[in-house]
């Protein structure tokens, strides 16, 4: 006969060992909170119920641990995880929908009476979430391993960014109030996470009573950070010219309590995410966020690439521990960033590599002093990586000369987009300048308008025939319509990847990519967002197209193409008429009507 008690013996002896960092209950809990969520959780339907098992972290509150058992392995789970009563996955994702309304919970389903035949299933519900997700393998892991795989689950980022987001959003109204300048909002918080690194203003802000002396020791303290860290003093006195403008913002320096509240805040929202989700880069968002409410970042100087393209793009340039990245317009630092942590990644805990990573392989110029400032915070607080960022225009002969002595192998960038004005520089010369500084077979990746892909005539065109005599054209990947939505630019983009110093073949075929839907929506209040979590597999199906060279109708093709080409998906792509559905066609309908409406045309 069957023994449950067998198998909760198994898992018992596996949590007990961890007892230092975890509290184990059986059967019930003394704490109120999850037994008045617990009511109504009868696996039989009446009454209250509690799982085998209920395991909290003693320094990570928000998280529960939930075990079910069954001593029969045939008994692990149901077709339709309904039979709570019978099967262990189906009792403690129950429990899970129950504890979820203000937990995060780890649901484990056990089954078996020996190691041998033992079943494990593992699902995470986030709190508010209405579904479990499957996560880890199907054994007993540790719960630091748990934890840790918990913290940097795909999951958690959402949640976590969601917070970021609503908190940014409270900061910018904030000081909207205290009458702090757009421009300045993330370079005053990027001062703040700077200081906040050094341990003895950590201990010693909080003292201050007066407003000046703290703003003023806020950025003395940034400056001597950076000096620490061997910035260049050239660079550092260029800094302090920036920085120094927070030490005069009236909303600052008129009451102690305001510039004290805004560096609390900011430690126990921003750097908590940052410790978290270390190579993300926050201030770009944030950047982003603050002046979505101004004119537009286009008008103050930059437009931003979202942080899920840095990452894709990076990607794309096949980034790995021993490629040298240059960004040629790097803004807040946000490829050299997504770069970074591919590098490191691939580097798989090698010390030395990382340490050469950090200090030698990452490369940005940017012509703003404020941006330029905000690259430099951004890569400090992303643990350096900040000493070969140059402050000057990437067309500067001696700023070349220097890129060049590093050896790029790959370039990444987001040149700025020209508008209708005359004198601005075509955003194809910031890609022929970027491919001339990268080493030959290198990879230059570009995020552009759509039209610099399109032209047939005139200055562009011109461009494209230069390229194209100098360097190969691999890819270009139609983006998303709305994808610069949070930064209030509306330009529609696409990806161009470029192999550096080999010119194009008469016959090559190029990939083109119709990459339109990359699962994010628009919320508001938070912008352009994953809300569903999709983007990842959204990514990959993008990255194996690729590099697989797929020709996949409705998404990629590949054709020979030359400069009197448009460079784009939609010129060439088969339609994929599996997809079309009666409600696409109902809408071409209804967008036709409405076009012979309002054109008087019936």
């Amino acid at each position: 006969m069957a023994n449950e008690r067998k198998t909760e013996n198994i898992v018992r002896n596996h949590f007990k060992q961890y007892l230092d960092d975890i509290l184990i209950e059986e059967q019930s809990s003394d704490v109120p909170k999850i037994k008045k969520l617990l009511i109504g959780a009868s696996k039989g339907g009446i009454g209250q119920g509690f799982p085998e098992f209920v395991i909290q972290y003693k320094n990570n509150p928000d998280l529960l641990i939930v075990i079910e058992c069954k001593a029969d392995a045939s008994r692990h789970e149901s077709n339709d995880r309904l039979q709570y009563k019978n099967y262990s996955v189906d009792g403690v994702l129950l429990y899970s929908s129950y504890l979820s309304k203000d937990y995060d919970v780890l649901s484990i389903a056990v089954s078996g009476e020996n190691e041998r035949e033992l079943k494990v299933s593992h699902f995470l519900q986030l709190k508010g979430e209405k579904r479990a997700v499957v996560k880890f393998s199907n054994k007993l892991l540790s719960p630091a391993d748990y934890l840790q795989e918990y913290l940097k689950s795909p999951e958690k980022f959402r949640q976590d960014y969601d917070k970021l987001l609503t908190f940014s959003k409270e900061l910018n109204d904030n000081m909207h109030t205290l009458q702090i300048k757009e421009d300045l909002r993330a370079l005053l918080i990027s001062a703040i996470l700077i200081a906040l690194d050094d341990s003895a203003f950590k201990k010693a802000y909080k003292d201050y009573t007066d407003a000046k002396q703290l703003a003023r020791f806020l950025i003395d303290t940034t400056l001597n950070q950076f000096e620490k860290a061997k910035l260049q003093n050239a660079k550092i006195e260029d800094l302090k010219v920036v920085y120094q403008q927070i030490t005069i913002i009236d909303g600052l320096i008129s009451d102690i309590k305001n510039i004290k509240e805004l560096i609390t805040g900011i430690d126990e929202n921003i750097n908590d995410f940052i410790r978290t989700h270390e190579y993300f880069d926050v201030l770009g968002q944030l950047y982003i966020e603050f002046l979505r409410y101004a004119n537009s970042d286009k008008g103050l100087g930059i437009v931003l690439t979202p942080p899920h393209i840095t990452e894709f793009m990076s990607q794309l340039a096949e980034v790995n521990k021993d490629s040298v990245v240059y960004d040629s317009c790097t803004g807040t630092g946000g490829f050299l960033v997504s770069a970074m942590k591919l590098m490191i990644d691939d580097a798989k805990g090698d010390s030395e590599k990382i340490k050469e990573i950090k200090a030698k392989k990452l490369i940005g110029v940017e012509n703003k002093s404020h941006i330029f400032a905000l690259a430099c915070s951004n890569m400090f607080i992303h643990q350096d990586g900040k000493t070969n960022i140059l402050n000057g225009s990437c067309f500067d002969s001696e700023v070349m000369e220097k890129v060049k002595q590093c050896n790029p192998t790959v370039g990444l960038l987001n040149p700025p987009y020209k508008s209708d004005k005359k004198k601005d520089i075509e955003e194809l010369y910031f890609i022929l300048n970027n491919l001339e500084c990268v080493e030959q077979g290198g990879k230059t990746v570009a995020i552009v308008p759509m039209q610099t892909a399109l032209a047939q005539t005139g200055k562009i065109f011109e461009l494209k025939n230069k390229i194209l005599e100098n360097h190969t054209l691999e890819a270009v990947l139609s983006m998303p319509d709305e994808l610069f939505f949070n930064s209030k630019v509306g330009v529609v983009s696409c990806i161009m990847v470029f192999t550096a110093k080999r010119p194009h073949p008469k016959n090559k075929k190029t990939f083109f990519g119709y990459f339109k839907k990359d699962g994010f929506e628009k919320r508001k209040n938070k912008g352009r967002i994953d809300v569903y979590g999709n983007w990842e597999k959204i990514k990959e199906s993008w990255i194996t197209a690729y590099l697989n060279k797929e020709n996949i109708p409705g998404l990629s093709v590949n054709v020979v193409v030359d400069a009197n080409d448009e460079w784009c998906a939609e010129a060439y792509m088969e339609t994929d008429y599996q997809t079309l559905s009666e409600k696409d066609f109902e809408k071409s309908v209804k967008d036709f009507v409405a076009f012979l409406v309002s054109n008087d045309k019936c």
